[in-house]
């Protein structure tokens, strides 16, 4: 159980800096396995020694690189908070070196691999507890994915009125409520046509289960294993690999590397203008001019 102050920031993220859900469980998980390692203590008074020894303890029992360093980045958001709200005088965590992160490549599908993908849903039978148009929802999420290379929770945020089919957009709110503009290719606007159409899908959640509730998260990766299993894939290539296809094709294919970040929506600390002096114009015709499955290629 957290403490007041630990709550108080967390409401702050909420409310004031319109962090993801995403970004919410993680800094409470973070927390809370900080005060598992010290139950008590007030955080003005903790000191740089405490935040090492909870280091070494994390890597001891076989957290990763990253995950240690995701857990003190929360911690440190909670100091500068403390800090802003005069709570500490400084942020300690800022004295505590964090282990460097090993460098790994993103793994991604061959365009072989994406295709076999998105047939899968419609070349195997469905399962009985499905609702009929689930071949047709399924499909039309991995085109959508590597169509526009949007992240998992962007993908079961949207709504019907999100995607333009006249203009062959959707409209993308990211991280830290960042909205974008990402081109939809054609392959993908007939298979959410198709959906849309069996499915009866007219207004609110774009992607929805039996129950007519919008689709979870856990529930699309789930599905997403299941269409791996029945195209004979790796049951690791998960949504995020799609994203990183969607990604390695369009510089494969010729795409300039701004217009790649851009449209991830993806925030890379070596820069801080990746979105600027990029119109949609601009976007859609690096689009069209390199994915592998735009309309004319």
């Amino acid at each position: 159980m957290l403490d007041a102050r630990a709550e108080e920031f967390l409401s702050w993220l909420d409310a004031e800096r319109n962090s993801s859900p995403c970004t919410l469980t993680t800094y409470r998980a973070s927390i809370e396995t900080f005060r598992r390692f010290l139950p008590d203590g007030d955080w003005a008074t903790l000191g740089v020694e405490v935040f090492r020894n909870w280091m070494l303890d994390l890597m001891k029992a076989g957290a990763s690189r990253a995950t240690v360093r995701v857990r003190f980045s929360s911690l440190r958001a909670l100091y500068s908070f403390l800090k802003m709200r005069g709570v500490v005088r400084k942020n300690v965590l800022l004295d505590v070196s964090l282990p460097k992160l090993e460098r790994q490549l993103p793994r991604f599908m061959t365009t072989t691999q994406v295709e076999s993908l998105v047939e899968a849903p419609l070349k195997n039978a469905r399962h009985k507890q499905a609702p009929e148009w689930s071949a047709a929802r399924d499909a039309a999420i991995i085109e959508l994915f590597y169509s526009t290379g949007m992240r998992l929770s962007e993908l079961v945020g949207l709504n019907v009125k999100d995607v333009d089919p006249i203009g062959e957009t959707a409209r993308v709110l990211g991280k830290g409520a960042r909205e974008r503009i990402c081109p939809v290719g054609s392959f993908a606007l007939e298979a959410l046509s198709r959906y849309r159409h069996e499915a009866r899908v007219v207004e609110g959640p774009l992607f929805i289960n039996k129950s007519r509730k919008r689709l979870s998260a856990h529930a699309v990766n789930l599905l997403i294993k299941n269409r791996l299993r029945q195209a004979g894939l790796p049951a690791d290539l998960s949504p995020h690999k799609l994203r990183h296809s969607f990604a390695t094709h369009l510089l494969d294919n010729g795409a300039d590397l701004r217009s790649v970040q851009t449209l991830l929506g993806h925030a890379s600390l070596s820069t801080t203008q990746i979105y600027t002096h990029v119109t949609v114009e601009r976007l859609k015709a690096a689009y069209d001019a390199a994915h592998p499955r735009a309309e004319g290629k």
